[in-house]
């Protein structure tokens, strides 16, 4: 099936079926005509609504400069959070293992910003599944490198390697570790993107070790001796309890637990296929960017080597790109490996000793540093004038469109007073209407019900068409792994698991 955007008499043609191959995007809503035409007064307007300085823009100060504990203030001082207030419902991990799990299902890098894009023409270089092939790769024989080809690690663990250097080991010897990296620091690992900063980069090594732990406990726990047994069921154990997470953790904070339960339930409504699943544009390009918004301007990433002492600890902005690119730069970009870039999990997660940190709400304010980003695409910067963009050039439908579509209530136009003169207030970026909605619907501690349905429909869509995930091969399975509540398993009791928590 082609997509059409428009006839030559500028009417919408939508297509007459559906029938999606994997490892290709295509549309939840084919029938909705887009948003707007692509003309310069559009694109003109979106990008005045997500410039700097623009409304969508928190207006936090970033001038380390003047302040040298900016980062630091921006995170202890409630008065630097009144434009961009934190959400009391979602920690400051879950931004990431957000990133995370869209690194997992899709990887789109050849779009283009400045032309129209057909969504089935686009490939998605990620199976849309949530098999973490992002960090297995083709695996042990295919992907050798990303494997210990040691006597303990007999190819079928991780790699991983020891950040060297005093700052990088805890009292008590605790030791820190690395993705492992070539000569000039690139990161060795199933999907580059996932360096692209340091909680994520973190992350995923926290996965790699999550993997090698569960290799030992398969060992330990059952009669298996096969090295290619034990990877094989090491893997299963690895992407159900992932999996689980997602349900369980990810998605009940993020849409709320009534609606998992009813899609869960009475089936989706909205995200259908025939064949294999595979990536709505309506989510990849609007809804799932709502982390987006979640983002903190600044983070503390450890406790360095006095953890009970505020100037021991390492606080700083996600991004600066006034920075030069050193080999420890003073923000959280990735690639970089130094006795100070680790993540101590306490402030991203909840494991019950009061130092977890919320994330930021998801509204249509979005942190001062994703205005002025490392490099994006051509002259644009500001990651919100690359969301609405994207949004432009992939046609997708209108908030309002979608929301009529699937018979919930519109946001009124007041609550969209504020675009008013862009005179987008009938006709909303789907981007822009998820947060606003979620803003009002919500108090921007969770998905609004557009948001919510979408998000939830896809990834419990994607988990019931993988034949391999626990829903479909035992939808009553329960952790089987060590946790602090029997019967469920959380980020933290994977942490915990993967030898990555340092005692505080």
């Amino acid at each position: 099936m082609t997509w059409h955007g428009s006839n030559k008499s500028g009417g919408y043609n939508p297509p007459k079926s559906i029938s999606y191959d994997q490892g290709k995007f295509g549309r939840m809503f084919p029938s909705l005509p887009p948003f707007a035409q692509d003309t310069r007064q559009i694109r003109d307007a979106l990008k005045e609504l997500g410039r700097k300085g623009g409304i969508m823009d928190a207006k936090e100060d970033t001038d380390i400069a003047v302040n040298p504990n900016l980062a630091r203030d921006l995170i202890i001082d409630p008065a630097l959070s009144l434009i961009n207030p934190n959400n009391p419902n979602l920690v400051a991990g879950m931004t990431f293992l957000g990133q995370f799990l869209d690194h997992d299902i899709t990887f789109d890098p050849v779009s283009n910003l400045e032309r129209q894009s057909d969504p089935e023409s686009i490939r998605n270089f990620r199976r849309p599944l949530f098999e973490l092939d992002s960090m297995y790769g083709s695996g042990p024989s295919a992907s050798p490198y990303l494997y210990d080809q040691s006597a303990d690690g007999e190819g079928i663990k991780f790699y991983v390697e020891e950040i060297s250097g005093a700052a990088a080991v805890s009292a008590g010897g605790f030791v820190r570790y690395d993705l492992p990296r070539n000569s000039q620091g690139t990161a060795l690992l199933g999907d580059p993107r996932n360096d692209e900063n340091l909680m994520v980069s973190q992350l995923h090594l926290a996965m790699l070790r999550f993997h090698n732990a569960v290799v030992d406990y398969v060992k330990a726990q059952s009669s298996l001796t096969d090295p290619d047994e034990v990877f094989t069921e090491a893997q299963r154990l690895v992407r159900w309890h992932y999996q689980w997470i997602i349900i369980h953790e990810y998605l009940v904070r993020t849409v709320g637990k009534p609606l998992v339960d009813n899609i869960l339930i009475n089936g989706r409504k909205f995200y259908k296929w025939h064949n294999q699943p595979f990536i709505p544009i309506e989510f990849s390009a609007a809804a799932y960017r709502f982390g987006h918004s979640q983002v903190r301007p600044s983070y503390r990433s450890n406790f360095g080597p006095i953890p009970s002492d505020i100037n021991s600890q390492i606080f700083r902005l996600i991004f600066n790109d006034n920075l030069a690119d050193e080999p420890d730069p003073d923000d959280l970009r990735g690639g970089k490996r130094a006795p100070s870039r680790f993540i101590d999990w306490q402030t991203f997660f909840d494991f019950g000793d009061g130092k977890v940190r919320p994330s930021k709400k998801i509204d249509t304010k979005l942190s001062t540093t994703l205005f002025d980003l490392p490099a994006v695409r051509g002259d644009i910067q500001s990651l919100a004038q690359l969301n609405l963009l994207r949004g432009l050039t992939f046609s997708l439908p209108s908030g309002q469109s979608v929301a009529k579509a699937m018979n919930l209530p519109i946001l009124n136009t007041t609550d969209l007073a504020d675009l008013v003169d862009f005179k987008l207030h009938q006709r909303t970026p789907l981007w822009f209407y998820i947060l606003r909605e979620a803003e009002v619907k919500e108090n921007g501690e969770r998905l609004g019900p557009v948001g919510g349905r979408i998000i939830a429909e896809v990834f419990l869509g994607l988990l019931q068409g993988d034949s391999m995930s626990y829903l479909r091969q035992d939808p009553r399975w329960i952790p089987t792994l060590p946790s602090t509540v029997e019967g469920t398993f959380r980020m933290a009791d994977l942490l915990r698991f993967a030898g990555v928590v340092a005692p505080l």
